[in-house]
């Protein structure tokens, strides 16, 4: 078993966050901790070992998902805080030794983080978006009778869903999205036709809440319904091969007159891109997470690597280029790491409706912010590797594979630029209200 497999703290620069390596931090307490010991020793023992060997055949066996609901470890998805009288109803009542009702986001962020330990995101990501973006639409915003027909199970992992929303035309530009549902002459059914594409999960998935237009042109003429996907009449399916995250189901979604019941309507018409928006923070964060932990893993496995491999003889590690190139590496990780810590701290103490006021620009920023990261980190380690960093098999396997889901990070959930000029755009409309409010006070 490799050090990244293994179940206690590795000693290896730059393998694990402060607080894991016996730092103070004022935001983990006791409880966190030993949420953390357990974390840890579950994934050491369930996924850890076989993430690599699943992502290298592209899918991960459907007897892990099971795994993971009979631990109720796919939960940690949801936002916090959780759905707790939904969780009880279905006698989900805890999540490793920790009660659903005391669940908050420092716990994800640990499961988050022991979770990306495989380096890796294909194998979460087949597992992960039904929880983390299918769900929430639902819950948050869905009528009684929706709630009653889809979430007994779905959140009890009896069935699996996906968030369908991106389009060949329209990817981060979510208000151009063209795939339309119009009501049949009876008005009992929506018939949907379009296209989704970059669909992660969506080949396994029963269900899709989906970003159609109901109405016209722009953001207000789109909606979202719950659509039926597997051996659904005029629903086809394929798998599309991207540059990472072989095991993550990306899938391509053709909808030839699709007919899908009025009542699967989540909220209002028109009202879908509001639904969409408010998951998003969400989205970043949970993304924002794995993808610090993958840069530490890459940049820990070439520590390790650069203080046993010889050249010129004596160890990398003793080149002064190769530790120039590890510590630009490892402050811009550190600096992200600590700016992680502070956002879940404030997603604790900030009510929903705040944090999506206040922290919607930031968690944007933080999103492209930790792509950029991940990039130094992943490109270090392959570098640091050299030819073994560059082949898919041996040594630099890990390292390699970690490098091919740097894009994966920066473009899923928002691309890059999108996300950069998103935050400042959101900075700069908060800071216009703030001043407003200020002008109207004097």
């Amino acid at each position: 078993m490799s050090s990244n497999t293994k179940a206690e703290i590795s000693t290896i620069p730059f393998a694990e966050p402060s607080y894991l390596r016996g730092l103070p931090s004022p935001y983990f307490q006791p409880t966190h901790l030993a949420f953390q010991r357990r974390c840890r020793a579950w994934f050491a023992e369930h996924f850890l070992p076989h993430a690599l060997e699943w992502e290298t055949a592209g899918t991960v066996p459907a007897h892990v998902w099971h795994t993971f609901n009979a631990a109720n470890m796919l939960v940690p998805n949801l936002n916090s805080p959780l759905p707790v009288s939904w969780l009880h109803r279905l006698n989900i009542r805890d999540i490793l030794g920790v009660p659903v009702q005391e669940w908050d986001y420092l716990h994800t962020a640990i499961w988050v983080d022991e979770r990306a330990r495989t380096g890796i995101s294909g194998p979460g990501s087949s597992l992960s978006p039904g929880f983390a973006y299918g769900i929430p639409p639902i819950l948050n915003f869905g009528s009684d009778v929706l709630k009653e027909k889809f979430l007994p199970d779905l959140l009890t992992g009896k069935a699996r869903t996906c968030i369908a929303i991106t389009e060949p035309q329209a990817g981060s530009d979510v208000a151009g999205i063209q795939t339309t549902a119009v009501k049949s002459s009876d008005g009992k059914e929506y018939v949907i036709n379009g296209e989704k594409k970059w669909i992660t999960n969506g080949i396994w998935a029963d269900y899709a809440p989906m970003a159609v237009r109901t109405g016209g042109p722009g953001p207000a003429g789109i909606s979202l319904i719950v659509v039926p996907l597997k051996n659904h009449p005029g629903v086809k399916m394929r798998r599309l091969h991207v540059m990472g995250q072989q095991a993550g189901g990306t899938t391509y979604i053709e909808l030839d007159d699709v007919r899908v019941p009025v009542e699967n309507l989540v909220g209002k018409e028109g009202e879908g891109m509001k639904y969409i928006m408010t998951n998003f923070n969400h989205e970043r964060m949970l993304i924002s997470i794995g993808v610090t932990r993958q840069a530490r893993v890459a940049l820990s496995t070439a520590v390790e690597y650069a203080m046993k491999r010889e050249a010129f003889g004596k160890t990398l590690m003793d080149q002064p280029v190769v530790r120039h190139r590890i510590a630009k590496a490892g402050a811009e990780l550190e600096t992200l790491q600590a700016l992680i810590f502070e956002f879940v701290y404030q997603l604790n103490h900030l009510s929903k409706a705040e944090a999506d006021e206040k922290l919607g620009g930031p968690t944007a920023l933080l999103k492209a912010k930790a792509g950029m990261v991940f990039n130094e980190c992943a490109q270090t380690a392959v570098l640091i590797f050299g030819g073994n960093g560059y082949t898919r098999t041996g040594q630099g396997e890990l390292v390699e594979k970690i490098y091919r889901d740097v894009m994966g990070a920066r473009i899923p959930g928002g691309s890059e630029d999108v996300m950069l000029d998103l935050a400042i755009r959101q900075l700069v409309k908060n800071f216009k209200k703030q001043a407003g409010k200020t002008r109207t006070k004097l």
